[in-house]
């Protein structure tokens, strides 16, 4: 650490501050950085920092401009400063304080009526200019080229260097690199010449006025003389120059940031201003915040051991947690056959912590890419708990979902004829549904929700008698209705990257599985991989308590189980851990599963369901099925939810068939897990002895 020529603090400002908590918010004034792992009470020490600098008279409070990345953050520590009596200091997002400082110095530098942001226009703006130019105008890649000019900016890379950059980088877009050229400037040229700015201009055309404008430069220095800068490891460029401008020269800056939690190196930012800021300020005080408050020791554990696999870690980022609350319960490991199972799991292990008083907003379900949402949607509808997905919409609620409904309604009043599947499968191709996954994320993330609407009508089709397009509508429409309850507190869901600065009590990260998490694109570059290692760092470290990690084999019930749990995982599960070992003890039993009639092997999922093959005759009990549908119908309008919700129609056919007659065979029943029998096996057994239950 520098060393500090400290004015004595007012002691109740740093109580209860640890050693180097207090290091920080006492270090003289200059560079100062703050390395800070997760959970180690970073805000809490820059808030502190500033309200010490402020009461120590180094600085007025109006002259400190405190700067971060998110709008929640910035309204935070506004709320803690004005606990510590610090009303008048600036605390703002990047863009905001551009915003405002564009505002205040738009008629001396540029003159003429103030340009309008953007805001919902652009994709209209960027898809016009894609129209002329011949390229796509799907929303989907609309969004994806949006994002990549985005990028450019953020990089501060202009439209003529976009091709070779793009090339050096091998950035993954969605159109030739020219062509993606050619509609920046396109883009750029239609809004200027409407007069508008987008957010990226307000931090170019802020850092140009301060950096082309002497006397603009004089009095915003004038005005703000100490500057700090949170999550300083997601910095862009872009960011980094405009810091630069606001500091003309001065070192009075403080920077907090944990290079292990960079996870937005898609959208421009850098850990390099972070790692790099010694050798820029070789008198700037260090210090490293390493004790954990949020996690118990072992999911700190944990998330050391998950960290510090990783390569080529520069010596700054060499964070070591150490836990400071009680011992909780040792991470979850657990490996499945198929995500329906995985998230079935999921939801019943999520009811047991509720029943154990742990409330449903402390709980989350995290994953890597939005598309993956809808397994635990409907498993969580199916066991009654409520959830709300962050950072995204309910499956049912997205443009593409509620499109491609539209569209199968429609076909279906016609009456087509034909094998569901296909029919299905031609409808969804109108709407964008190609044999293979296209390139860039929102497209991918479209291309995963229609093969979604597939699966559920794969599905129908393997558990109803010939059903047709207009089942497979008011299937459709009766999931829809099930999630969509009435607003209320429920389990977050949420994907990895819409986590980052969010803590529960119970975390499940799920689908840890090599192509989901590393995302398959990231294979062939160590950076792309090492930046996934840090988002499953983020997650582990977003839980207080409990940590759940689990993947499936495979994605559908009756798929090949060829895949592998993430490389991530290898040297965190116990050898003795049965998720170790599950994979090779599952896979035989599997293997053996045979037709109770002819005793061939039963491969797809409805075979294993009912315990016989396509080719032996069905023996399903007519008058028994009757009573089950019976049943299910008062018990769904007792529970106010959808019949399908207590049991589906294929699992009351292979109750029919198979014909149960303790919890041991019911439960053996695929569908059939510890929370449905808990609720429902009593009735079911009296159903199928015969005796009636309501």
């Amino acid at each position: 650490m520098g060393n500090a020529r400290v004015a004595n603090p007012r002691p109740d400002l740093l109580d209860g501050l640890d050693p180097e908590q207090r290091a920080a918010a006492c270090a003289p004034r200059g560079p100062v950085c703050v390395l800070a792992g997760a959970g180690t009470g970073k805000t809490r020490t820059i808030t502190h920092r500033i309200a010490h600098l402020v009461r120590s008279g180094h600085v007025a409070a109006g002259q400190v401009l405190a700067v971060t990345f998110t709008a929640r953050a910035a309204g935070e520590m506004r709320a803690r400063l004005r606990a510590l009596g610090v009303e008048a200091a600036q605390a703002r997002t990047f863009h905001a304080a551009a915003l405002r400082q564009l505002r205040y110095f738009w008629p001396r530098v540029v003159g003429d009526r103030q340009w309008d942001l953007i805001e919902g226009n652009k994709l209209r703006l960027i898809g016009q200019a894609a129209n002329r130019l011949g390229l796509p105008t799907e929303l989907e890649v609309l969004r994806d080229l949006a994002s990549e000019i985005e990028w450019a900016k953020a990089s501060m890379v202009g439209p003529d260097d976009y091709p070779v950059v793009a090339a050096r980088l091998g950035r993954d877009i969605p159109e030739p690199a020219e062509r993606v050229a050619a509609l920046y400037r396109a883009y750029e040229e239609a809004k200027n010449n409407a007069q508008l700015l987008d957010f990226d201009d307000l931090l170019l055309h802020t850092t140009a006025a301060l950096e082309e404008h002497r006397e603009v430069a004089d009095e915003f220095r004038d005005r703000y003389r100490c500057f700090v800068v949170d999550e300083y490891q997601d910095v862009t460029p872009a960011q980094q120059r405009l810091l630069d401008a606001w500091l003309g020269g001065r070192d009075d800056l403080t920077v907090v940031g944990d290079a292990n939690q960079t996870i937005y190196s898609f959208g421009g930012a850098s850990p390099r201003p972070l790692l790099d800021f010694t050798r820029r300020f070789p008198e700037a005080t260090v210090v490293r915040l390493e004790r954990d408050y949020r996690s118990t020791p072992q999911v700190v554990a944990l998330a050391n051991r998950v960290i510090g696999a990783a390569r080529g870690r520069p010596a700054g980022s060499r964070l070591n947690l150490v836990g400071q609350r009680p011992d909780g319960p040792l991470p979850r490991f657990a490996e499945y056959d198929d995500e329906v199972a995985e998230a079935a799991a999921v939801a019943g292990r999520i009811r047991e912590l509720l029943d154990a008083g742990v409330a449903a907003s402390e709980i989350a379900v995290l994953f890597r890419v939005n598309a993956q949402s809808e397994a635990y949607e409907q498993a969580l509808t199916e066991v009654g708990i409520p959830y709300l997905v962050r950072g995204g919409e309910r499956f049912f609620a997205r443009r593409e979902v509620r499109q491609a409904m539209a569209a199968l309604r429609t076909a279906a009043a016609g009456t087509p004829e034909g094998e569901l599947v296909a029919l299905v499968r031609q409808v969804l191709a109108g709407v964008g549904l190609t044999e293979q996954p296209p390139p860039g994320g929102a497209a991918k993330e479209r291309w995963d929700a229609l093969l979604a609407l597939v699966e559920l009508a794969e599905e129908l089709a393997a558990t109803t008698d010939s059903p047709t397009l207009g089942h497979y509508v008011a299937e459709l429409d009766q999931r829809a209705a099930a999630q969509h309850p009435p607003t209320v507190e429920g389990v977050t869901l949420a994907s990895l990257h819409a986590a980052k600065g969010l803590e529960w009590d119970a975390v499940f990260l799920v689908g840890l599985a090599d192509g989901t998490l590393p995302i398959q694109h990231a294979d062939g570059s160590d950076e792309a991989i090492e930046e996934e290692r840090r988002l499953f760092y983020v997650g582990a470290t977003r839980a207080r308590e409990h940590l759940s990690m689990t993947w499936a084999l495979s994605r559908n019930p009756d798929g090949r189980r060829h895949r592998r749990r993430s490389r991530f995982l290898y040297g965190l599960i116990p050898e003795d851990h049965p998720a170790a070992r599950v994979a090779r003890a599952q896979q035989p039993s599997a293997l053996k599963a045979r037709c109770r009639i002819c005793g061939g092997p039963l491969i797809a999922t409805m075979e294993v369901k009912l315990g016989r093959c396509g080719r032996c005759p069905a023996d399903v009990d007519e008058e028994l099925l009757a009573r089950l549908k019976e049943w299910r119908v008062e018990r769904a309008r007792e529970l106010k939810v959808p019949a399908f919700v207590v049991f589906t129609d294929a699992t009351l056919v292979a109750i029919a068939e198979q014909r149960p007659t303790d919890n041991g065979s019911l439960v053996a029943i695929s569908g059939i897990g510890a929370t449905k029998l808990e609720r429902f096996g009593a009735d079911v057994l009296a159903v199928v002895r015969g005796s009636g239950a309501g």
